[in-house]
């Protein structure tokens, strides 16, 4: 099981990126997934998960990202997306994608997660 995120780099506040986390190794479907960052100095936190095929398909988004990021997932290539808008500096981080195996509704728990990508840095600054 491989996850692996890109997509990551400086911005301007206002701007966007997007993410993805490519998937190999397993089906994604098959598991609930999330996006989750570590910002300097703070404990890793969960930004939006989504469930597995057996879910009703519902996002789960924290409160600091609701209305500006958007959780996608494409199945034929086994690969999810986060569009990030109307970027902050305190959204500055560490991006991780995850897969959690028990569901099939997401968690949005660091502590849930059973496979983890490498990380891809955001930076949001002027």
């Amino acid at each position: 099981v491989q996850l692996q995120a890109s997509g990551g780099g400086l911005v301007q506040p206002g701007g966007s990126l997007r993410l993805s986390c490519a998937a190999s190794g397993f089906t994604l479907d098959d598991y609930a997934m999330g996006w989750f960052r570590q910002a300097p100095g703070k404990e890793r936190e969960g930004v939006s998960c989504i469930g597995s095929s057996g879910s009703d398909g519902s996002t789960w988004y924290a409160d600091s990202v609701k209305g500006r990021f958007t959780f996608s997932r494409d199945n034929a290539k086994n690969t999810l997306y986060l569009q990030m808008n109307s970027l902050k500096p305190e959204d500055t981080a560490v991006y991780y994608c995850a897969a959690e195996a028990a569901g099939p509704y997401c968690s949005g728990s660091t502590y849930l997660q059973d496979y983890w990508g490498k990380g891809t840095l955001v930076t949001v600054s002027s």
